[in-house]
């Protein structure tokens, strides 16, 4: 059963319940603009979501079309309107459902029939649910805003047989609309729906089941009470309710950049792949190019893309065995590989130019080598457009802070990606389809993450900064607060010990004003962010979703420490023994270990804990090896894209974990940190770490470090904590808009 614990988020807000996916506004499309704005003006006060461009393509001859117009009504259900911008002298004739034209971009046509398919097309998903099965009804419409109701019968077209139901252009107002839909006859006459069946309507529309994991084949119930296997499959028996939020990003396609900014487990990796095969289906000629930074990410982008692509087509077209797919969306690591396609890589060849690797620069963090060679590559070439869309995932890996790699005040990545769009409007150049999105606080090199104005430099930082808005109310920065995928006392444990919040001497990085604690899904419940002043901050359960907390009896986060490094391995491998044998766990992609430190603390670790497990009969798999139990897998005998392999428990340094999630981490070798706790980039590996549990956490370490005080102390205080406000070291202020004046009261003080 679909989760009905709140209302459908944002279903209420009059901004945003109306999706115009593409910005209205080519040629011939002043009618369809008009019946649109007629619609949401009728529906604006109704509980309802409406969509321009709804993405369920349905074959027209050789070609693909989505709805016009998609309105799903809680009490008229689900309203398809097919619009048509001809004048009545245009029509040659109406043969039943067939058209034909003249002076028109189409000799014939059958426009009630291409709304009618699309209909059943939704209608199919919607009888998958069984709570809805055959119980919502619809309607099937055509709208001809450029032919008034007395042309139309003059001509004697309401006098044939199978003529639809149709709205003229002189029966827009708001009465005579929605008379108009409610009298026509539905396709499926449907019910009345009641709320949780709404909110599965919703839920359904909004391309949830898609993301649905198949249920466990078995489900045990411990004598003592749940067991986790049985806990994750009462989760993915629920569909989360519509987030409007989260529907905009998918399915817009802005005419120009945008920024999408968020915490980790709010779905940008899933948007950015829905909005990737929702703009090839729309626009098939295209050249996309899907650019992300953790190699091991490859298998999952490359499902969500083929998932999305037979959602969107009813199953028609796929990613994963269609060359013309795989050449107009491209799916790239931002270096790539000899045996695979990358950003870099593709650049070079373009431009004739020889693609080097890390080894040829002297840099040793792969972002900052990446850096560099794409500041070589643009000085020493005009870089040419090659792609009309790039969207960007994991963006805040490919930023760097060394002064020496950031070509004129620009981040070179970026700039390089800019370089190779070509411009959505030929009349605004500058306007190029560059999509970002980046983690709040999740890089594990650069350490502030920059405005756009240090993206692009000085003339380009209006890319999203000046106006709020495209046409349509397309937003051209969001920022996504809500956490789907880590439980609430999980991520504000990696929030809080990230940041070093309960630092006796003060946090070290961090926000430093109430809108951006707002911006992430906090609530700042008292305090001035004044050096030396008392603040509390508080994240409601509506920002994290995530049941399993309500679900489990016992905590979902657990810290322990040990004497020694043989105690901790050997509880390690009692925990997960009974997480395989009690708990009906998978050891592929349900467990996961991770262990942090420096590059030579954590590859000993990480070495050290799968001999360990091997020893006691657990198989592992370290990542970029080709089998189980192969520790140190290097080159030849290597594969950097993978990151699980079925059968074993995957042990990780955080650098490869980054993208990937499991139900059940461990996170070994907490001293590792505690032993430098001041370093942030460590504190950051640790909130990585944490914040890839989709249900528990167990922290480890051995020996006594203060810093472990601070661990206990922040899980103690659950969704809520208070800390002392000193100015950090690190002030991630990325707005815009400019950090607050601390003589601002209304800004920085809670009354």
């Amino acid at each position: 059963m679909p989760n009905t614990s709140a209302m459908p988020i944002g279903i209420d807000h009059p901004g945003r319940k109306f999706v115009e996916t593409e910005p209205i506004g080519r040629d011939g499309e002043n009618g369809e603009q008009t019946v649109w704005s007629a619609c949401k003006k009728t529906f604006a006060d109704r509980e309802c979501i409406g969509y321009w461009g709804y993405p369920i393509f349905s074959r027209t001859g050789e070609t693909r079309k989505e709805p016009d117009i998609l309105i799903a009504d809680k009490v008229l259900g689900l309203i398809i309107i097919e619009v048509k911008c001809f004048t009545i002298d245009q029509i040659v004739r109406v043969d039943g459902h067939q058209w034909q034209f003249q002076n028109f971009y189409q000799a014939q046509g059958s426009p009630y029939k291409q709304a009618e398919n699309q209909f059943y097309a939704l209608l199919g998903y919607c009888n998958r649910e069984e709570a809805i099965r055959h119980q919502v009804r619809g309607r099937a419409i055509v709208a001809l805003p450029l032919i008034t109701e007395q042309q139309w019968q003059q001509r004697g077209f309401d006098q044939l047989p199978s003529c639809p139901s149709i709205i003229f252009g002189d029966q827009l107002g708001e009465r005579t609309l929605i008379s108009r839909i409610e009298n026509t006859s539905p396709l499926e006459s449907g019910k009345n729906l009641n709320n949780e069946q709404w909110e599965l309507l919703l839920a359904v529309i909004g391309g949830t089941p898609v993301l649905q994991k198949p249920l466990s084949e078995s489900i045990a119930i411990a004598q003592n009470g749940l067991t986790r296997s049985s806990v994750i499959n009462q989760l993915r028996e629920q569909l989360y309710e519509l987030d409007l939020q989260q529907v905009h990003i998918g399915l817009e396609i802005p005419p120009g950049a945008q920024r999408i900014r968020g915490i980790a487990g709010s779905g940008k990796t899933v948007l950015l792949c829905q909005k990737a095969a929702n703009m090839y289906l729309k626009h098939p000629d295209w050249d996309i190019a899907l650019i992300f930074f953790t190699r091991s990410l490859y298998a999952q982008i490359e499902e969500l893309i083929d998932k999305w692509l037979r959602h969107f087509s009813c199953g028609d077209v796929q990613y994963k065995r269609n060359p013309h797919a795989q050449s107009k969306l491209k799916i790239l690591h931002a270096w790539g590989a000899k045996n695979r396609q990358g950003f870099y890589r593709i650049a070079c060849q373009k431009h004739n130019q020889f693609a080097l690797a890390v080894k040829d620069t002297g840099y040793k963090q792969p972002n900052e080598g990446l850096a560099d060679l794409c500041g070589r590559l643009i000085k020493s070439t005009t870089i040419q457009p090659m792609f009309d869309a790039i969207l960007i995932d994991e963006g805040q890996d490919l930023v760097v802070d060394c002064e020496e790699l950031i070509s004129e005040n620009k981040q070179v990545i970026y700039w390089m990606a800019y370089q190779s769009l070509r411009p959505c409007d030929p009349e605004q150049p500058e306007q190029r389809r560059l999509i970002w999105a980046y983690d709040e606080a999740q890089s594990l090199n650069a350490l502030k993450i920059p405005t756009a104005q240090k993206l692009f430099g000085d003339e380009l930082s209006q890319l999203i900064s000046k106006g709020r808005q495209y046409r349509g109310g397309i937003n051209k920065s969001e920022i996504m607060k809500r956490c789907y995928r880590t439980p609430g006392p999980i991520l504000t444990a990696a929030h809080a010990i990230g940041m070093g919040l309960l630092r006796p001497e003060g946090m070290l990085s961090g926000f430093t004003r109430k809108d951006q604690w707002e911006a992430i899904g906090y609530e700042v419940l008292n305090g001035t962010f004044r050096e030396g002043q008392e603040i509390t901050l508080h994240r409601p359960p509506a920002n994290s979703p995530n049941p399993i907390p309500a679900l489990w009896p016992e905590s979902v986060i657990q810290f322990n420490t040990y004497s020694s490094r043989q105690e901790e391995l050997s509880v390690l491998a009692n925990n997960i023994r009974h997480n395989l044998s009690n708990d009906e766990l998978q050891s592929s992609q349900q467990i996961l270990v991770l262990v942090f430190g420096n590059i030579y603390d954590s590859m000993r670790l990480e070495t050290d804990v799968a001999q360990f497990l091997m020893q006691q009969g657990i198989d592992i798999f370290i990542p970029s090896g080709t089998r189980l139990n192969q520790v140190n897998p290097k080159f030849p005998d290597h594969d950097q894209d993978t990151f699980w392999y079925e059968g074993g428990v995957t042990v990780s340094r955080i650098d490869r974990a980054k993208g990937n999630e499991a139900d059940m981490v461990y996170v070994v070798g907490c001293d590792n940190i505690a032993r430098d706790e001041s370093n942030i980039s460590l504190r950051n590996q640790l909130f990585v770490g944490l914040s890839r549990a989709r249900g528990w956490v167990h922290l480890s370490g051995i020996s006594y470090y203060p810093m472990y005080d601070e661990i206990k102390r922040v899980i103690d205080g659950g969704d809520t904590f208070t800390f002392t406000y000193r100015r950090p070291r690190i002030d991630r202020d990325d707005d815009e808009g400019g950090a607050a004046s601390e003589e601002n009261e209304d800004e920085n003080q809670v009354a």
